[in-house]
């Protein structure tokens, strides 16, 4: 019996500041695809400069998906990602065009191909309570309180990420369960054959030099006003996902002064090597994924055309 071929799509996963969108925008000249974001940050509007949008020129000539389709309001999800990419994907392959799913979180890859448990669906009204709770408390005491309902979750939780802390705390809500008694993954497979590209710095310091240069021709390039028009808008405080994201929250208390200038640079540098640090943990544990060094600079477009042509064209 002949096996059913999977149509292709492609992900081109790394850390911050390796390369990426440009690399992206290589293959996009060469073959057949169409880009979709996988960033968690990107997805809110307004978060250009801080996030390393590519620009609007760039999108003009390579459209991008999945950038630009939320306020920095609202809470979007790794089970939003996954659907919204599920079609995105179908859409582009139905055109008979390729995939290519390009970004640095890489729970969001890892929910697109094996799936996530079956959790209750948000509640608005009840993540409004929490909030509330947690603007009167403060999340560490939140945390406390995750500890004494699931101190599974807990122990893997950070006091210091309410996302992950409001979510489990409305899980053990909604369904009178700890969110660690759910499944690791669900049971959905993902119809495509997958072609995993990782950049990976053989050069580590190489990529701390990338971070910081970046940072420093963000703040050239506007970011702490593109920052200033975001926290000036009621409806955004420091507790909402997108504004804890690297870059804005140390931003965020250099507008409200409580840190210097000084201060502020270098703790959003070293916050962006510490993502770079969990990312290269991340990417270490996937073993099937063909690795590039992105500290060689232009020439890795060169083996990872070679990975994408035998792939595609055989």
């Amino acid at each position: 019996m002949t096996a059913i071929r999977l149509p292709p799509a492609i992900f081109l996963s790394g850390p911050t500041a390796s390369g990426k969108t440009a690399l992206a925008m290589q293959i996009a000249a060469e073959l057949p695809v169409e880009i979709i974001s996988v960033d968690a940050a990107q997805v809110y509007r307004g978060l250009d400069i801080g996030t390393a949008k590519p620009s609007l020129e760039e999108r003009s000539r390579f459209p991008h998906r999945l950038i630009d389709i939320r306020e920095p309001s609202e809470i979007y999800s790794a089970a939003d990602f996954r659907s919204d990419a599920l079609q995105a994907m179908h859409e582009i392959t139905a055109a008979g065009r390729i995939p290519l799913l390009v970004g640095g979180t890489l729970f969001y890859f890892r929910a697109l191909e094996r799936g996530l448990p079956d959790l209750p669906t948000a509640n608005p009204e009840l993540r409004a309570s929490l909030l509330q709770e947690a603007g009167a408390l403060g999340w560490g005491a939140m945390h406390e309180r995750l500890r004494a309902l699931d101190p599974v979750r807990a122990e893997r939780v950070h006091p210091n990420d309410p996302q992950r802390v409001l979510r489990a705390l409305e899980i053990i809500q909604l369904s009178g369960r700890a969110a660690s008694d759910f499944g690791k993954v669900g049971s959905e497979s993902l119809p495509y054959d997958l072609i995993k590209i990782q950049l990976y710095p053989d050069d580590r310091a190489w990529l701390h030099q990338r971070i910081a240069q970046r940072f420093e021709a963000m703040l050239q390039a506007g970011f702490l006003a593109e920052a200033a028009r975001l926290f000036q808008q009621p409806e955004l405080h420091s507790d909402l996902p997108a504004m804890r994201t690297v870059g804005y929250r140390q931003a965020g208390l250099y507008l409200s002064k409580t840190i210097n200038y000084d201060v502020m640079v270098g703790m959003a540098i070293s916050a962006t090597r510490q993502l770079a640090k969990r990312q290269l943990t991340w990417l270490r544990g996937e073993q099937d994924s063909h690795r590039i060094n992105c500290s060689a600079g232009p020439d890795m477009f060169r083996p990872a055309r070679e990975i994408l042509f035998a792939r595609i064209q055989r």
